[in-house]
């Protein structure tokens, strides 16, 4: 390991803490309260501010902001909050993240994750691992976006949303109920289509397991029950594997409403389902 390297028109505060190996780039501003692990790469004009904690390898692009305080009238100066980044994730050009809005409370975003350019992450939010925001993808306050999870270019969400895992999330999204697991969803609102199967291939989830998600996701977005005995018929006909049971249990605490089916929808407790007669498909 070796000393970092700080270009000399970068302004780093003596009591930040850097890493070895750790490169920042001219006009880049580190603050007294910013902890930099090994090899993390921070670019030109790069803004950190605050409480934050970078993991080691992570790469900061050109004009990135992270750790300025939220955009929520109800914060006030002195709320010691911040902004924690896992290993090995990159956030790209201009891409923004703000902190928490609440004492002792982190923006959260884990491991390998990628948020391309221009998106933003709102105060309180919590990505998981190998989350990708693709560009100007925003994420408003009190998000959870769960692992492997990926939000299409330009789609927005309403506050205290939730992003299922290997959920995928189309392009030019308005996402106003949460966004069940393994699930493609689109539109404005966004519905489901159905399930992310080349997430799932991706990610290794055997054939079996995709053949049993894709009986779950017929059962609650193409049979035409209710929300509640589309539940019971799940647990009725469905094998109990652990692809099933965490789908389960997102539903079951969806306190705000999931997405849609993509035609026929009706809605009951929160929940909206589709009519019968579609037909699944394959990507």
């Amino acid at each position: 390991m070796s000393a970092a390297r700080i270009h000399p028109a970068a302004i780093v505060d003596a009591r930040a803490e850097i890493g070895a190996d750790v490169r920042i780039g001219a006009g880049s501003v580190i603050g007294p309260e910013v902890r930099l692990d090994a090899e993390v790469e921070i670019g030109h004009h790069v803004v950190l501010e605050g409480h934050v904690s970078v993991g080691p390898r992570t790469r900061i692009g050109h004009g990135a902001i992270v750790g300025t305080a939220p955009q929520d009238l109800k914060f006030t100066d002195g709320i010691l909050s911040g902004v924690r980044i896992g290993a090995d994730t990159t956030l790209r050009e201009y891409a923004t993240v703000h902190r928490a809005s609440h004492d002792g409370e982190w923006t959260t975003i884990g491991n390998r994750c990628l948020v391309m350019a221009m998106a933003h992450v709102a105060h309180d939010c919590r990505l998981e691992d190998d989350v990708i925001l693709i560009n100007y993808a925003a994420l408003t306050g009190h998000c959870h976006v769960a692992e492997r999870a990926t939000i299409g270019g330009y789609s927005g969400t309403v506050p205290f949303m939730r992003i299922g895992a290997f959920a995928y999330v189309g392009g030019l999204s308005k996402i106003t109920a949460d966004v069940p697991p393994f699930c493609m969803v689109d539109g404005n609102p966004a519905t489901a289509h159905a399930l992310n199967l080349i997430g799932l291939r991706r990610a290794g989830v055997s054939g079996e397991d995709r053949r049993v998600l894709k009986a779950a996701f017929r059962i609650l977005y193409r049979s035409g029950l209710t929300p509640a005995r589309a539940l019971e018929r799940i647990r009725e006909e469905v094998p109990d594997t652990a692809h099933v049971r965490r789908l389960m249990e997102f539903l079951e605490t969806a306190r705000r409403g999931i997405c849609g089916g993509k035609s026929g929808t009706r809605k009951a407790a929160g929940m909206a389902v589709s009519a019968p007669g579609d037909e699944e498909e394959e990507a």
